[in-house]
């Protein structure tokens, strides 16, 4: 490729690098004003149900919380179980 051909191909790739930067930022403002639309009293407890069971997953896969000793056990379960 002689450097005329390069800086055209550079040109081209920037236009195309722009227009898909555009195209997202359009997309994300899209979603935006959607966000803001919707009834969201109405989705509060929906929402709320569905990330609580996602956190319960989550939190299920990675750590094992004891709400009535309020402690946090990274790894596995430690059983305070006296024999």
């Amino acid at each position: 490729m002689t450097g005329k051909e390069e800086k055209t191909e550079q040109l081209l790739l920037e236009q195309r690098k722009v227009k898909a930067l555009e195209k997202i930022a359009n997309s994300m403002d899209a979603l935006t004003i959607w966000f803001e639309e919707i009834n969201k009293d109405e989705w509060s407890d929906r929402l709320q149900f569905y990330l609580h069971e996602w956190h319960k997953g989550e939190i299920g896969k990675r750590v094992d919380w004891d709400p009535k000793e309020e402690n946090l056990i990274l790894g596995k379960k430690e059983k305070n179980d006296k024999k």
